[in-house]
């Protein structure tokens, strides 16, 4: 499949459909240096899809096959709206699953569009813009914001940087506004985002909101957050069936 954003970049898609009738559909987000065909997000793709619900990935902007150039989760609600709005005619519920910078877009959607889903599940999310003081930070801070970083980042990891990419409002200000119930699951061993990220989100977020802390989970999509992210699903659905229409919030 290919989606097409509101800003005429072209994502490539990939789409595992459930066996049985589905229950709902997942659109899976991933983070950065990640693209839809990466192991980890098949193999979490394939675990949704035998979890009953049919699952939509796709290479978000500037990553793998995909048009125009990553601005670290600022434009990428555009990449979530347009996978959105790709399979919001089938008439199902729709959760948002995402990791890192694409849980910074997912939150960014769902603010600004509280009835298009049914809920978010976000992994790894950071909480305010800031990074680690250690190695990997300081590494972070060269490969995303130093032309020679940029540079590294298109040769050897295939990922477009966008220059002086914006900072909008960080994810706990955009978590404040958000009247979607929303799962948080955050690895106690992510070496890039504390466990306290995941702590002041749930704390900024309104009920319904649940909190998973996953011992020997890092960061992103490994193989521990599988589980966590199939019983925050079904907790997001259990929801949908339970809570009024949404009314509209402005874009944050």
């Amino acid at each position: 499949m290919e989606l097409v954003t509101a800003d005429h970049v072209r994502l490539p898609a990939t789409r595992w459909v459930a066996a049985a009738p589905a229950r709902g559909t997942v659109v899976l987000v991933h983070g950065f240096g990640s693209c839809a065909d990466e192991a980890r997000v098949v193999t979490l793709a394939e675990a949704l899809r035998d979890h009953g619900v049919d699952v939509l990935a796709y290479d978000a902007r500037g990553h793998g096959a995909s048009g125009g150039a990553t601005t670290l989760g600022d434009d990428e609600h555009l990449d979530v709206a347009a996978a959105v709005d790709t399979i919001a005619p089938a008439g199902r519920p729709v959760v948002l699953v995402a990791a890192s910078m694409g849980a910074i877009a997912a939150l960014r959607y769902a603010a600004s569009h509280p009835s298009a889903v049914a809920g978010v599940v976000t992994v790894s999310c950071p909480a305010r813009w800031r990074l680690p003081r250690n190695a990997r930070g300081v590494a972070s801070a060269l490969l995303t914001q130093t032309a020679f970083g940029r540079g590294m980042a298109r040769r050897h990891m295939g990922v477009r940087i966008a220059p002086h990419a914006a900072r909008s409002a960080p994810p706990v200000d955009v978590v404040a506004t958000l009247a979607t119930p929303v799962a948080f699951v955050h690895g106690r061993d992510d070496p890039f985002i504390t466990p306290d990220d995941a702590a002041l989100l749930h704390a900024a977020a309104h009920d319904p909101r649940r909190l998973d802390l996953v011992d020997g989970l890092g960061h992103a999509f490994e193989a521990a957050a599988i589980e966590p992210v199939l019983a925050s699903l079904d907790w997001c659905l259990a929801q949908a069936t339970r809570r009024p229409p949404a009314e509209s919030a402005g874009t944050v």
